[in-house]
């Protein structure tokens, strides 16, 4: 029986997703028993054009120029996974998206703003913004060993579980003691798990660089920031950091929805 044929591609981002599993050692090696990797920039140099079981795709769209590729890459595959926080969600990237776009390129890019290559024409949105994606694991950048059991569930055939409830969960089943009863400042209450309260384990606040959970109060969040002492222009600022796609787009709706009132 013929190995599901996986590839991993990459868009506007880092890469550090694509790293995470390089650094993995032996449990990426082993992966390998069960899956054919078919394409992956970071470790290979080999490309392909065929079929696709599982396509895995890192980074954010930020130019219609991508458009193509993007679809070309979702005709091929039977399963699209958007792995990360800028391909889930829009990321740090998108907090361009209010300003802009020659002032952005400026200040990015120098003398060499008008570069073709480094041309970006558009907001910086989730891959599934340019087409469907199956499932989205986000994370800035993704756990390792999250991603792992993803790819073994989606190969398998079987739907990953993404958590979509707040990091406090995982806070209080390790028992930490919570950054806002110690006089701190905390964006867990609103970022989704999955992450084990990495952060928090390690004394340093969650700033939600997994995106906001489905029913995020933002005002609620806002308003502990500032009476945990942060500025309130600042309190805004921090909120957009990581999700600054989805907090616009949530004001957005906030704001239709006091109009049709």
């Amino acid at each position: 029986m013929s190995k599901p044929r996986v590839a991993f591609f990459d868009f506007s981002c880092c890469e550090g997703c694509q790293l995470q599993l390089t650094y993995y050692g032996k449990p990426f090696v082993d992966l390998l028993d069960h899956i054919e990797v078919v394409e992956f920039r970071e470790v290979m140099s080999e490309t392909t054009s065929e079929p696709i079981d599982v396509a895995f795709i890192e980074g954010s769209f930020t130019r219609e120029a991508d458009r193509a590729r993007l679809e070309s890459i979702r005709k091929r595959a039977a399963v699209v996974v958007a792995y990360g926080s800028c391909a889930a969600t829009g990321n740090v990237n998108a907090l361009r998206n209010n300003r802009p776009k020659d002032q952005v390129q400026e200040e990015v890019y120098g003398k060499d703003k008008n570069m073709p290559h480094l041309e970006t024409n558009q907001e910086a949105l989730p891959i599934s913004a340019a087409i469907k994606v199956d499932f989205a694991l986000p994370g800035c950048p993704v756990d390792r060993t999250e991603l792992l059991k993803l790819i073994l569930d989606v190969v398998h055939g079987k739907a990953p579980y993404i958590p979509d409830y707040p990091v406090c969960v995982e806070c209080k089943l390790k028992g930490n003691i919570c950054r806002y009863e110690r006089g701190l400042w905390c964006l867990g209450p609103i970022t989704k798990a999955g992450c084990n309260a990495f952060c928090i384990e390690h004394n340093i606040a969650c700033e939600g660089c997994r995106g906001y959970v489905s029913n995020a109060n933002l005002d609620s969040m806002e308003q502990n920031l500032i009476e945990a002492g942060m500025d309130p222009e600042y309190a805004s600022v921090k909120l957009r950091m990581f999700a600054a796609y989805h907090y616009d787009e949530m004001r957005k709706q906030e704001q239709k929805a006091k109009e049709q009132k």
